[in-house]
């Protein structure tokens, strides 16, 4: 299912992003002591309690802002708070509580969505400043004491914030279907190629872009297996998210890939790569799931002997990223070539799932290193004392070697090389964990 979304509300400047940075455990929203500084919403994964949910930092509400800035940050955060699970309001316990944070109370209390009130800068240790007790005219129940900056009483925060996740219940359907993201720019195709391969109109399809507003589920089981598809909304360029929605809409679109075991990255043959689908497709990598390149209106495409031979050669350069992706050309409208994607999915999900015994790697490994000599530096020379793997969803390898520092990035590609070749590691990326240890040991 997908993950919980908790929305971290209030109005300018009371600590919200550092909040969110406190909770996530890195620097993603910019912290300023400006009101306004964050004008999007930002979003990243927290763990707490073994579990994933996702947290998302607005902008400062100012419900009675007559500027256009302010007022469309107001407008985020509306659209935070109607699609959240949980709502966190912060307010600054050196400011008390002000009109504007009844407003914003009033608002969050209309929503009927769970509310968790955080007073934030209760710096000092030991007992909460009686200055808290005055929260409770807000109406919102308990007030917590945090400071954001400092992380003091963020894992009660948390605590409180974890009753009211969803139930954590089971996916309707079972791990025989393999999850299928479909992402891409707008109006490449995918609600199409959904529709297409469903036999049915499921999703709209429309030349204007960003039809699709949501991630939309497609149960399909045919010869090849079962499969699950999500349509997801097109990602674009921040510069161009105008409209409120479909800010939450790209958030859908990570939010799909999280949940998928393949993306199928869908490139328009009319336009071209993009550096928009690089960010699409690096966004997959990052998150190490199994992709395929779809070259979507291929029929399109006027077409010569090696118009596609130059095509994949020129995507190969483009997407050297991600070496290991294989490239169909398609057209969701016609149908050509659709039916190989089942093939080829269940081959990528096979790879990005598939265990190496610990014994057939060091076999490769000690073919590698006898093939080209590890690497040296000031008379040290890197031993590479043994590989296994660790995971899979990608494939996860440890490697135990005398210096990490000596175990540069392209002998690690080289090894990687290896490992690919002999295994047909096709469509997924692989993660290396380099580890040290005593010669001794």
């Amino acid at each position: 299912m997908p993950l919980p979304l908790v929305a971290v509300v209030g109005r300018p400047n009371v600590g919200k992003s550092t909040l969110f940075n406190k909770l996530v455990g890195q620097r993603i929203s910019i912290v300023e002591d400006t009101p306004g500084v964050t004008r999007d919403r930002i979003y990243s994964k927290c763990e707490w309690r073994s579990r994933e949910f996702m947290v998302v930092d607005t902008g400062g509400i100012e419900p009675a802002a007559d500027d256009i800035i302010l007022s469309q940050m107001k407008k985020q955060a509306e659209l935070a708070i109607e699609r959240a699970d949980v709502i966190v309001l912060v307010t600054d316990i050196r400011c008390g509580v002000t009109a504007t944070d009844l407003d914003v109370a009033h608002m969050l209390q209309r929503s009927g969505k769970p509310i968790v009130l955080a007073v934030n800068k209760c710096d000092s240790l030991g007992e909460p400043p009686v200055e808290l007790y005055e929260f409770y005219n807000l109406g919102l129940g308990e007030p917590f004491p945090i400071s954001s900056q400092h992380g003091h009483g963020t894992g009660d925060l948390l605590d409180e914030i974890f009753k009211y996740f969803p139930e954590d219940k089971t996916e309707d359907y079972d791990d025989e279907y393999i999850r299928v993201a479909v992402i891409g720019k707008p109006n490449a195709g995918k609600s199409s190629l959904v529709n297409r391969i469903a036999g049915e109109e499921r999703v709209i399809v429309s030349d204007i872009a960003g039809t699709t507003r949501d991630a939309t589920d497609t149960a399909v089981e045919n010869e090849n297996g079962k499969f699950v598809f999500i349509d997801t909304a097109g990602i674009r360029r921040k510069s161009k998210v105008n409209e409120r929605i479909e800010h939450y809409s790209v958030l859908r679109a990570y939010m799909a890939v999280d949940r998928a075991d393949v993306c199928i990255i869908m490139i328009d043959a009319t336009e071209g790569f993009t550096e928009q689908d690089s960010k699409i497709a690096g966004y997959a990598h990052e998150q190490g799931k199994a992709s395929i390149v779809a070259v979507n209106k291929w029929d399109a495409v006027e077409k010569n002997g090696s118009t596609m031979k130059e095509f994949q050669t020129k995507l190969e350069n483009d997407f050297s990223f991600m070496s290991y992706v294989p490239f169909l050309f398609i057209s969701a409208k016609t149908g050509q070539r659709v039916d190989k994607l089942f093939e080829m999915i269940k081959q990528v999900y096979e790879k990005n799932t598939m265990r190496i015994s610990t014994g057939m790697l060091n076999d490769v490994l000690s073919y590698a290193v006898t093939r080209v000599q590890p690497p040296s530096d000031k008379g040290k020379r890197l031993k590479i004392f043994y590989i296994t793997q660790a995971s899979t969803k990608p494939p996860t390898f440890v490697t135990f070697v005398n210096r990490s520092e000596l175990f540069h990035f392209s002998y690690q590609r080289y090894i990687e090389n290896q490992i690919r070749e002999t295994f047909g590691l096709t469509g997924t990326p692989v993660k290396f964990i380099v580890r040290e240890r005593g010669e001794g040991k």
